[in-house]
């Protein structure tokens, strides 16, 4: 194998290499743009049940009724 075919062989490899990195960094990347979609949709939810759950605490409190023992009682 001459010097040029051995310099072009190691070329062709990097560009293969980087290929493949790039396609799993954009893999990642898609990834982590889900992950955020998902955090944010969750984190939204989260709000609003606490904007609930402190409605709901302030009607109780409002009514000035006790809690009604749990069902188990």
């Amino acid at each position: 194998m001459t010097e040029i075919e051995s310099l072009s062989a190691r070329i062709d490899a990097l560009e293969m290499r980087l290929t493949f990195q790039d396609e799993t960094i954009e893999d990642l990347n898609k990834a982590i743009i889900a992950q955020w979609k998902q955090i944010d949709g969750l984190t939204r939810q989260l709000a609003q049940i606490e904007d609930r759950v402190a409605v709901g605490e302030q009607r109780a409190d409002l009514a000035g009724l006790p809690e009604p023992p749990p069902p188990h009682y």
